[in-house]
């Protein structure tokens, strides 16, 4: 069995598995309910919870603090993982004219202050920049970092899509190492099997964690000719290593690869975080392993 914790640090672990809040708006659920959904997926072991301050035009932290607020003693049973540095055009910001990034020290200053406030808590615990930008000043960045970690108001960082040169160039000039890249991973997204980062992931031992596990769906429901040839591969799988369903499998792909990619699942149904948690005991071989990586590419490998 995989362990349902991981250690990005010598003082800092995240659970196996974390619950995604990106749709959280969209599950239109009471404070009530959601307080509900966390204590049923903390019960389950998974204990970290991926935000940003964009999610939901700008709202999903503050429902999540408003929920966490109805049990304040379980903030210290949990992880709050939050990004910035994506500025969106909002009705909450009309002074803005374009989207675009900003990673000035006083906008992540200020971000930070707004999370911490919307969580109604005193720290966040792993904070990410949302995504590489091309003005970005990294030295106004590690100035913001080490402000924040004095301060006791972010304990760890990272980032989000960020590329292996863009990640040791940030991991430069910060006094705290970066300790994970949070990027697209799945059967159907294999782009950073090819663009060098899960090697650098495994060079510098980063753990990485992926968003759209599921690909968005299109592993389960394929809308197009690659989504159905890893449906049949994982439908095949699935009978072979006799589970019930197919999202197993996936999460199982994902879990077994010795880079440790730890998969986000953004759901609002506590059956579907089970599912993620229940693939932690499949140990998948090598030929299925590549059998569903031959069947996202379309070809056998070289």
């Amino acid at each position: 069995m995989i362990s349902n914790r991981i250690k990005l640090a010598d003082d800092f672990e995240l659970s196996r598995i974390v619950h995604g809040h990106w749709r959280l708006v969209s599950w239109k659920m009471s404070n009530q309910e959601l307080l509900k959904l966390t204590q049923q997926a903390i019960e389950l072991g998974v204990t970290s919870f991926d935000h940003a301050d964009i999610y939901g035009d700008y709202t999903c932290e503050q429902l999540f603090g408003d929920a966490l607020n109805l049990k304040a003693n379980l903030r210290k049973d949990i992880q709050i993982i939050t990004k910035c540095g994506i500025n969106l055009i909002s009705n909450k910001f009309p002074e803005r004219q374009i989207k675009h990034y900003d990673y000035s020290f006083d906008h992540i200053i200020t971000s930070v202050e707004k999370s911490l406030s919307n969580f109604r808590t005193d720290y966040i615990d792993l904070l990410l920049l949302h995504r590489p930008a091309p003005f970005l000043n990294p030295e106004e960045v590690a100035k913001a970092f080490s402000t924040l970690k004095k301060s006791g108001k972010v304990l760890h960082f990272g980032v989000s899509n960020f590329t292996p040169i863009q990640f040791e160039m940030l991991n430069s000039y910060t006094e705290e190492k970066l300790l994970t890249n949070q990027v697209e991973i799945s059967p159907y997204c294999l782009e950073h099997f090819q663009n060098g980062n899960i090697d650098f992931f495994l060079k510098e031992r980063v753990k990485p964690m992926a968003w759209s596990p599921l690909a968005t769906g299109n592993l389960i429901n394929p809308q197009d000719e690659k989504g159905k040839r890893l449906f049949k591969t994982l439908t095949e799988i699935t009978e072979e290593l006799n589970v019930d369903k197919a999202d197993k499998v996936i999460y199982s792909w994902l879990l077994n690869h010795p880079v440790s990619i730890i998969p986000i699942a953004g759901t609002s149904k506590i059956e579907r975080i089970k599912l993620a948690i229940e693939a932690l005991d499949i140990k998948m071989s090598t030929e299925q392993w590549y059998k569903i990586y031959n069947a996202s590419t379309g070809i056998e490998v070289p």
